[in-house]
């Protein structure tokens, strides 16, 4: 069997038996700008404001100050999803995307996940998607429109989520054509 080498950046993707492979990239908040923002302290500690909380017993580290999840009467939901690790390589053929709120997505343990994403904007096509693989202390959150793929749990567990809720539900589907498939890197 054929194995393919990997380029370093976000968007890896190669062509493998006529088939397209987009290599999971390490999670940094640099790379991850352009779809969100990366929730953890380590690797940014020093952009963010803090301060000392507790009698100094904590440091509080503001990531955002606002979630956008009040658009058209929409309300701030906090839920467990239960995930179940996935099988990679992984073949994606749909993207989602929330128009009016951001989601947020933070693992209850150490669990790692894959995070496949394309920018704002018109469906995106498979040559616009980019993945990232987190650590396992890393959660993200998904900018209001950025296109991506449901939940990719690496090792099975629960994570809080943190998204809009409305009487209207605020999903667009596409497809991505051609279909491709994302792998980690080893």
């Amino acid at each position: 069997m054929h194995s393919p080498s990997f380029s370093s950046t976000a968007s890896a993707a190669v062509s493998i038996n006529s088939g397209l492979v987009l290599a999971a990239q390490p999670l940094t908040p640099a790379a991850f700008a352009p779809f969100g923002q990366v929730v953890a302290v380590d690797g940014q500690a020093a952009t963010l404001p803090q301060r000392s909380i507790n009698s100094g017993n904590a440091r509080r580290y503001d990531l955002l100050a606002d979630l956008q999840l009040t658009a058209d009467g929409g309300v701030p939901t906090l839920a467990l999803f239960r995930a179940q690790a996935r099988q990679f390589p992984l073949q994606v053929v749909e993207m989602e995307r929330h128009a009016l709120g951001s989601q947020t997505f933070v693992p209850l343990g150490t669990q790692r996940f894959v995070v496949v994403v394309a920018r704002p904007g018109p469906a995106p096509q498979a040559a616009d998607l980019h993945a990232f693989i987190t650590d396992g202390r890393q959660g993200v959150v998904l900018a209001p429109g950025t296109w991506h793929h449901a939940l990719l749990a690496v090792e099975g567990g629960d994570f809080a989520v943190v998204e809009r809720r409305a009487a209207q539900v605020d999903c667009d589907v596409c497809g991505v054509d051609p279909a491709l498939t994302v792998a980690l890197l080893q």
